[in-house]
């Protein structure tokens, strides 16, 4: 599988043999058992002594002839907190459980829940980011993740252009993207912010941004911007190019190409 490499104006320079993971088979089932593997979720829960904090005694008990008895006075059988006592009679209120004032939650989210405790082996990880990596460089799964691009002709994936790239400006690196991606794509490659539509709106969540462009450096490369995400070889993961669906638009750097190379031993997708 030949690939062209782009200049700056968005004309072909040169060709190179892409390496052999750009056609390896799409393994969708790996990658969706990675994602979910790599799903983290902040853990929170209440103080584990909230409610507990007092001199509450343990549950009234009701039988005649003992200390603390609750019996023949209407009390319901809970743990009560005394303020005052008089011989056997008591100025006591009710506390820590669920339903006194000041006690405990009930059923309170608890931190173990919230840990993900999955694995998986190294092998799968490999095969799913070569999968991952794949698809970037497949028409037909890019035009599925983008709805704007169905029933469109597609074409030079994936995106590879020369390492001057890089040194350029941020208002010379857009007008540079717009030649490379053409009109239709370099809309889809803006990060967009928009007002969720629905009750989400008021449950922490107000805005959806979409994920726009992916750019690939090299490991010695450094390119910094927030118009787009920018990924060194070295940290390049699955999260990255399968962020909303397999087929994200990504733009590799030339030199990204020959060390991802290296990364893979010669790119073998078996």
């Amino acid at each position: 599988m030949k690939a062209a490499i782009l200049d700056i104006n968005g004309k072909e320079k040169s060709k190179i043999d892409l390496p052999k993971y750009f056609s390896a088979k799409i393994r969708e089932d790996i990658i969706q058992k990675v994602l979910e593997i790599k799903k983290k979720q902040q853990p929170y829960s209440p103080s584990p002594v909230a409610g507990k904090q007092h001199a509450a005694k343990g549950k009234v008990v009701h039988r005649r002839h003992v200390w603390r008895s609750g019996y023949g006075r209407g009390a319901s059988r809970v743990p009560r907190k005394i303020f005052s006592r008089r011989g056997n009679r008591f100025n006591w209120e009710a506390a820590e459980v669920p339903q006194a004032r000041g006690g405990m939650r009930t059923h309170p989210p608890k931190v173990i829940s919230m840990i993900n405790f999955q694995k998986t082996n190294k092998k799968e990880l490999k095969k799913a980011l070569i999968s991952a990596l794949s698809a970037t460089a497949n028409s037909t799964k890019v035009s599925e993740k983008y709805e704007r691009l169905k029933d469109k002709k597609l074409e030079n994936f994936p995106f590879i252009v020369e390492s001057k790239f890089i040194s350029l400006k941020i208002k010379e690196l857009i007008s540079s993207l717009k030649k490379i991606l053409g009109k239709n794509l370099f809309e889809l490659s803006q990060k967009k912010k928009s007002i969720r539509k629905g009750k989400g709106k008021s449950r922490g969540r107000k805005y959806k941004t979409s994920s726009g462009l992916l750019i690939v450096v090299g490991n010695k490369e450094k390119l910094k911007t927030k118009q787009f995400d920018v990924v060194n070889v070295k940290k390049l993961g699955i999260s990255d190019l399968a962020r909303g669906g397999l087929g994200r638009l990504t733009l590799y750097t030339e030199n990204a190409i020959k060390d991802l190379e290296e990364k893979f031993e010669g790119g073998d997708s078996k």
